[in-house]
């Protein structure tokens, strides 16, 4: 995300500017970017219930807690027919998931098109390159 960065003061513990500064220098950032995202990250846990982010400091993305990634919910919907109420029917049949779940991922997702997309996309190209490797072995050897 990319936004106008302003100066803003906040008092916090002395504990808590401690444990901070511990988890940016881990993650080698500083403590305002690490506190940014804890921000951005913990509103996006009041706005979507159900919604986490997870992985490395350098590849955060939005899943379900417990349970698959978004932008993996959303490609699976794509590729279902129907209606959206008949494609999050499907998706629960065919994963187990809540009903619920699936929609507080759907949401997530309509509202960060651009990162759910790039994702997509990211996973597609990776499927591409395998498929084009296993390929190009099976052409070596043939």
């Amino acid at each position: 995300m990319c936004y106008m960065s302003r100066s803003t003061s906040y008092r916090l513990s002395q504990a808590t500017r401690d444990r901070l500064a511990r988890q940016a220098g881990r993650e080698g950032i500083s403590a305002t970017a690490l506190l940014d995202r804890f921000i951005h990250e913990g509103i996006d846990t009041i706005d979507y219930p159900g919604i986490v982010h997870t992985g490395p400091p350098h590849d955060r993305r939005a899943a379900l807690a417990g349970g698959p990634d978004v932008w993996e919910i959303v490609a699976r919907l794509r590729q279902l027919e129907g209606v959206e109420e008949a494609r999050i029917r499907l998706l629960a049949a065919e994963t187990g998931l809540h009903p619920r779940n699936i929609r507080a991922a759907l949401a997530y997702g309509a509202a960060n098109p651009a990162a759910i997309t790039a994702r997509i996309e990211a996973n597609e190209t990776a499927i591409r390159d395998a498929q084009a490797a296993t390929e190009a072995r099976r052409s070596l050897l043939a």
